[in-house]
């Protein structure tokens, strides 16, 4: 889909009606996508770059809100805006890659943009319903419009054909290591016991099977059954519900910052 002009004919990066902003504008479908994805990387083959720049490990729960701003100042901005803020992420992934003295793998970035695309929607799917063939389509390409920005080579041209290779990428690039064990330990630390446990629960419900199988993450009834429950009642009564469960209180007025439901149509 491509994109509105705003009134002073500078066209948004995404369009004002694509799902894309319906999603990354709603604190708990962002939450949700992280709490997926902080699954899926820590079994990534190339999750020792996480541990060469030490940020993760340090502070997953500042490195998370980190990445939501880069993510907001993509999808809620003007292309140039969203430019620049796709440059400075190059910038830094050539910086650590100099620091290092290593690149990172090609396949690597694409597992990330693959997981942004995924999780996307199974947060929506988890909490709302199943994504429409255009809905799909419309997620797919506003990824794919930030992969080839960020210089990433052989990306599908298709869902259909992500689809594919997201399986293949699944299967290839996923293990059990000693640095999934120590990010499994990191977020239990910053989270406390309780909320790591109910982290585990909502990622047994998101993740693919190939993911729950390498954690060993069992669904719970109760929570599946939560989770429907909570997208048949109003969102305005339940707003806070997911990082009210999963994010200590110190962080929740940063997280209520992250809600952009009014720019999203």
């Amino acid at each position: 889909m491509p994109p509105l002009y705003t009134r002073g004919m500078v066209p948004d990066f995404v369009d004002r009606h694509s799902i894309v902003r319906t999603i990354w504008g709603n604190p708990d479908l962002v939450l949700l996508i992280f709490a997926g994805s902080a699954a899926e990387f820590a079994l990534n083959r190339a999750v020792d770059w996480l541990f060469f720049t030490g940020e993760i490990p340090r502070d997953p729960i500042g490195r998370l809100f980190s990445t939501v701003r880069y993510a907001q100042e993509i999808v809620f901005v003007d292309e140039e805006k969203a430019r620049r803020t796709l440059e400075r992420i190059n910038a830094r992934h050539a910086s650590v890659e100099q620091d290092r003295g290593q690149t990172i793998p090609d396949w690597a970035f694409r597992d990330v943009l693959y997981m942004l695309i995924d999780y996307s929607e199974r947060s929506y799917t988890l909490l709302n319903r199943p994504l429409s063939e255009s809905q799909k389509r419309d997620l797919f390409e506003v990824f794919l419009r930030i992969g080839e920005a960020l210089h990433i080579p052989e990306l599908p041209k298709t869902y259909a054909e992500w689809k594919l290779d997201r399986h293949r990428h699944l299967v290839r690039d996923l293990n059990y290591s000693q640095h999934t064990a120590m990010l499994y330990q990191s977020y239990r630390r910053h989270l406390g016991i309780w909320r790591y446990y109910l982290l585990l629960e909502v990622q047994a419900l998101l993740v693919p099977r190939e993911v729950r199988r390498l954690l060993r993450l069992n669904s719970n009834p109760l929570i599946s059954g939560l989770a429907q429950v909570y997208g048949l009642i109003d969102s305005g009564n339940l707003q806070s519900l997911v990082h009210t469960v999963l994010i200590p209180p110190r962080y929740w007025a940063e997280v209520r910052q992250f809600d952009r439901t009014a720019s999203a149509v």
